[in-house]
């Protein structure tokens, strides 16, 4: 049987390895964007000089054919589904079973010069390439979008001394995700980086010059801001448009039921060109994150291999970095509170580290933690949430939670002394809690 697989991303490259791990299929992985699999998220580490491009690979060059994975760099323009053939620039495939991890684009609204030279986002390899390209001459960036890869451009052209402009539509940074204390913090530090950042500011128009290359942008503001790079940076979409006029079902994304088949026989779509058709609670249908791509391979592998399970990602959470300032999230955590549920939320006085955790007003059920500058353990929240632990008992075992190194200040104390503050009650933090205590209480973890 011969499975081709469309994406080189983390999505494809786990289903080929599970894929060889389970079988002695014919495994043929497609991309058109790099010879290998590198981890996308290392994208700014290489602009940054923290990293090489080899650096960013995983796996060595000689995984693959050691493997039994065949690696072919082209472009797929069309799919007869009928068939089963793949119709590529480089010539046709065929195919007895096949996996759609095709991944995301850039978001674009039809702003006029969105296609002009010296305009892009970063995503591929390829922005990578052409924030290069135009950074040895750069005088001024701007940047379109409050969202995480905005802010993760703005770090990379900070790291080269390259003055930025920084676009967000929303009043206050990513306020759709993060609740308005957290929100406040980051826009203070991106300011504290030297970022011009313009809340409540859209792009209208990007302004040529007589090469065709980005010179300036115009904003709703009819504010006239200099540039020779635009990052477009307003978030993505699946990568689906080449499917659309098939006979497979998507609507935003390809439609997947819980095993990932599509409505197509021997079809199956996996990561951020994913949609459940029916998502589980807390879930959204379409999730481009990482680790929900990495379970999507492994899960199609075994369906693939006649051992049928169904996804399923557990319970939500992500991590991210704003500049300096390292985010975690577990659970239910909305920017807008519910009405049922009520907040703790502990800030420390530097401004740079916070602490929230969310639970249920009734059930006193804690159901989500926000964390910036602070780690906690994921498995301890997740145990927590999973058990449906009352916030005073979280609280008294809070640091069980810490995962800061040894030496780090601790502040489990100061949340406790917070919701003391705030409820009136006298609970204390449970005595030695020490490393041998989170072992034993992850042993216990089902």
């Amino acid at each position: 049987m011969h499975i081709a697989i469309i994406g080189n991303g983390i999505s494809g490259v786990t289903a080929a390895r599970h894929l060889r791990k389970q079988s002695d299929h014919k495994i043929t992985l497609i991309s058109a964007e790099t010879d290998h699999f590198f981890s996308r998220t290392a994208l700014m580490y290489i602009y940054m000089g923290h990293m090489r491009y080899k650096d960013t690979k995983p796996y060595e060059d000689y995984f693959w054919s050691k493997n039994r994975i065949e690696l072919r760099k082209d472009y797929v323009e069309q799919i007869d589904f009928q068939s089963k053939i793949l119709n590529m620039k480089g010539g046709n495939l065929k195919y007895d079973k096949l996996i759609l991890a095709v991944g995301s684009a850039p978001n674009k609204f039809g702003w006029p010069g969105q296609d002009l030279k010296g305009v892009g986002g970063l995503y591929s390899f390829q922005d990578l390439e052409n924030m290069e390209a135009y950074s040895p001459n750069l005088k001024h960036a701007v940047i379109v979008g409050g969202g995480l890869i905005g802010i993760e451009m703005a770090e990379m052209f900070h790291s080269r001394h390259i003055p930025v402009t920084f676009l967000v539509r929303e009043a206050s940074y990513w306020n759709g995700v993060l609740p308005p204390e957290e929100s406040a913090m980051i826009n203070r530090h991106i300011l504290e980086h030297g970022i011009d950042l313009r809340l409540s500011t859209e792009l209208k128009e990007i302004l040529p010059n007589d090469k065709g290359e980005a010179t300036a942008v115009i904003t709703n503001k009819e504010e006239k801001i200099d540039c020779q790079f635009v990052g477009l940076t307003a978030g993505v979409h699946p990568n689906i448009r080449f499917l659309k006029n098939t006979t497979l079902e998507v609507q935003k994304g390809i439609l997947v039921n819980e095993y990932l088949e599509t409505n197509l026989p021997d079809v199956y779509a996996i990561g951020d060109c994913a949609q459940a058709e029916n998502p589980l609670p807390g879930r959204r249908p379409i999730e481009a994150i990482w680790y929900t791509g990495r379970m999507m391979g492994e899960t199609v592998a075994y369906n693939i291999c006649g051992k049928k399970i169904a996804y399923d990602p557990g319970f939500w959470f992500n991590s991210a970095k704003f500049f300096d300032i390292e985010y975690q999230v577990y659970g239910t955590m909305p920017a807008k509170l519910p009405e049922d549920h009520e907040t703790l939320y502990w800030e420390h006085t530097d401004g740079k580290k916070s602490i929230r955790i969310n639970y249920n007003k009734n059930t006193q059920q804690v159901e989500g933690f926000n964390l910036m500058g602070v780690r906690f353990r994921s498995e301890v929240c997740e145990k927590w949430i999973k058990e449906k632990t009352a916030i005073k008992e979280v609280l008294q075992n809070l640091g069980l939670a810490n995962f800061d190194p040894e030496f780090y200040p601790q502040f489990e104390k100061d949340v406790v002394a917070t919701y003391n503050n705030k409820t009136g009650e006298n609970l204390r933090l449970k005595p030695n809690q020490k490393l041998n205590a989170v072992q034993r209480f992850l042993k216990s973890f089902s």
